[in-house]
């Protein structure tokens, strides 16, 4: 991996080749950034009451925005300094309610420097055979608490942005065939 790792522990999955290769075959990458994962951190964004809401995928040097709402003009970071990187590495929902009690982000750039992130959850965007592939986060320049109705409802936009790649790869199959 060509990043830069600012967290300090590993952010390399043990199924990172498979997990890229299956991102690939999405074929989502560098694709249009309208449209429904738009809509779905649009609206994130704003049951959070949150100033950036986001849908990204973790390639294998950096994370891509297919949604992004508060960032834009932003389409992808360093792996190594997006926080998705670390939400990719559990099946859980991953909270920083105040990223300045956080050991492994205090060198993060976006935590650290200028940018000022003090909040971030995320859900991994997850397939039905186990690829973490992004996630569904929202982040705020403010500590702030996430409720057990926070967590459950960010898991649904979660499952919404997978549906939404799954209607995506059948739109590219269906195309391909024709």
């Amino acid at each position: 991996m060509n990043s830069k790792n600012s967290f300090g522990i590993n952010i390399i999955p043990g199924n990172e080749e498979d997990r890229v290769k299956k991102l690939h075959n999405y074929k989502i990458l560098d694709s249009e950034t309208e449209g429904p994962f738009r809509h779905i951190a649009a609206l994130a964004a704003h049951l959070f009451k949150v100033p950036i809401a986001l849908v990204s995928f973790v390639d294998a040097d950096r994370v891509w925005f297919k949604g992004n709402v508060g960032m834009e003009g932003v389409k992808e970071i360093s792996r190594g300094e997006s926080i998705c990187s670390l939400a990719i590495m559990r099946e859980e929902i991953t909270v920083f309610n105040d990223a300045l009690n956080e050991p492994c982000l205090l060198a993060n750039p976006l935590v650290a420097g200028e940018f000022g992130l003090r909040f971030y959850a995320g859900v991994p965007l997850k397939t039905h055979d186990g690829f973490m592939l992004g996630s569904v986060c929202i982040v705020d320049k403010e500590p702030r608490e996430f409720s057990a109705d926070d967590q459950i409802t960010l898991e649904y936009m979660g499952q919404l942005v997978m549906d939404e790649l799954e209607l995506w790869k059948c739109h590219l199959y269906s195309q391909a065939q024709a």
